[in-house]
This record gives C-alpha cells, structure tokens and sequence, in this order.
C-alpha cells in the first residue's frame, strides 16, 4: 500500500517527527559508557508514554523476524547492524552504537535512526562510516523531489555508499511510511536512476543508508532479530522520514548529533 498524506495529515506527520528527532538526540545525550540498552529501551518507553505515542515495536511481527519485538527501540551495537534487540549489555568504551526508533502520534508513523561512537573514538573508520551515511542519506533526499522516481533515491544513496568503498546490501532498504510503519515503495540502498514510482507531494518516507565495513552479507542472531555483518566488521546506519512536498524534500525527523 502507498499512502498519499493530505495536507492536515502532514501538519501530523511533522508533529510526529519532531517527536522521533527529538527522542533520539535526547538518548544520544544520556547514552555513556556503562549505560545499559535496556536503560536505553526504558528511557524511550518512558517518553513515548508521556507524548502519549504508540510503539511501532514492541507488537511488531513480521516475517523476517521472530516476533513480537517487545521493546520499543532497536539498539544496534558494533558488528550489529539492523534490528538490534536490546538486552542486558552495558556500553563500552568505542561501542559504535545504532538507535533506531518509529512511533505513532495522532495516527502518523515516523522512523529514524542515528549511529554514533559511546566513549572515546577507538579510530577514523567508524566515524568514517557514519559520515559515509550521512551523506548518502543526504544525497538520497535531495533526489526526493516531486516527479523524481524511487530509482533515483536508491541511486543517489548508492553513488554515495560505493564511491566511499564499501559493498552495499539491498535485502533491507528504506520504506513509505504513514498510518502504518512499513509500506510499499521500498527503497532499496542502490538502483537505476529513472526507475520505479513516481514521487508524489504528500508521500512519506523513510530513507536509510546503512553499510558494513568489508561486507554485503548479513547474519542473523540467535535472538530471531538482530542482523550482524557476516564478517564481524563493524557497522553504521542513518534514517529520516521525509516529506514529499511540492517545494522538494522537507526532514521531518532532523535530531542533533
């Protein structure tokens, strides 16, 4: 299903996003080494309750998981990479660590996610990635724009990711959002410019560049969940949901970090 948003459902779809950036920027903050990622999973649970928003998570079960999820926060640590469970594990120095969160508030889903090194960096390449991310998440919302085609998303995050020398996976890419999180169009993390549906003003959705430092094959955990690069190498992932508008792309889940 591809939703197309009405104008008051966007004025929701803002509120909604403000909310995600501002969750995550907050738990960057108090994240530290020692902290726990069940701290981190409460911490957000406590926030969605006072904004009176609803998990995307915790009933979330779809096929490529072993759901119900229940926790409201995936928490993705080094060699993690996707979908990252939390659990009793106490941060480290250099944990590169990926907060991904969705909610619904007044009927309209945001998804975001933030990557970022807890403690003292324990060299270049991690920052290296997320930057890599960043910048194709970048690139892949200025190709957002009224007329353009997924294709074009998909190219310009992959231009990015294999300039910079890394592999890029495409079974787990970006994705519409709206009523509900996931939703038709995928958004695979490479693709032919030209290609696939047509960006239309009221459209959301959610962009994510993610990469692994030597490898495009993942493996799954145990937990039925988390997906690690196959290799161990470590890993970085960077989202926002974007409005389609008639102006171009709006950020409508912008945290700071």
């Amino acid at each position: 299903m591809i939703e197309i948003l009405t104008p008051a459902e966007l004025a929701r779809a803002s509120a909604t996003g403000q909310f995600v950036g501002r969750v995550l920027h907050t738990l960057q903050e108090r994240t530290a080494v020692g902290t726990n990622l069940l701290e981190i999973n409460d911490w957000a649970a406590e926030m969605i309750a006072a904004a009176g928003a609803t998990s995307c998570y915790v009933d979330y079960a779809p096929s490529f998981g072993r759901g119900p999820f229940g926790h409201v926060i995936c928490t993705s640590v080094n060699d993690a990479v996707l979908h990252g469970l939390p659990h009793d594990y106490a941060l480290c120095n250099g944990d590169l660590l990926t907060l991904d969160f969705a909610v619904s508030l007044g009927g309209i889903v945001a998804d975001a996610a933030v990557s970022f090194i807890v403690g003292t960096p324990l060299g270049t390449e991690d920052q290296r990635m997320i930057d890599t991310t960043r910048a194709a998440l970048a690139a892949g919302i200025e190709a957002a724009r009224p007329g353009a085609r997924i294709g074009d998303i998909s190219h310009a995050v992959g231009s990015v990711l294999s300039s910079a020398g890394y592999s890029v996976n495409t079974e787990f890419g970006g994705h519409g959002v709206g009523s509900t999180m996931h939703q038709d169009p995928h958004i695979p993390n490479n693709g032919r410019a030209g290609r696939g549906y047509v960006l239309q003003p009221g459209l959301l959705l959610a962009i994510e560049p993610w990469l692994m430092a030597d490898t495009a094959e993942l493996v799954m955990d145990p937990d039925g969940w988390t997906l690690r690069s196959a290799t161990g190498a470590r890993t970085a992932h960077t989202e926002h949901t974007v409005a389609i508008t008639e102006a171009g792309p709006e950020v409508l889940t912008a945290w700071r970090g």
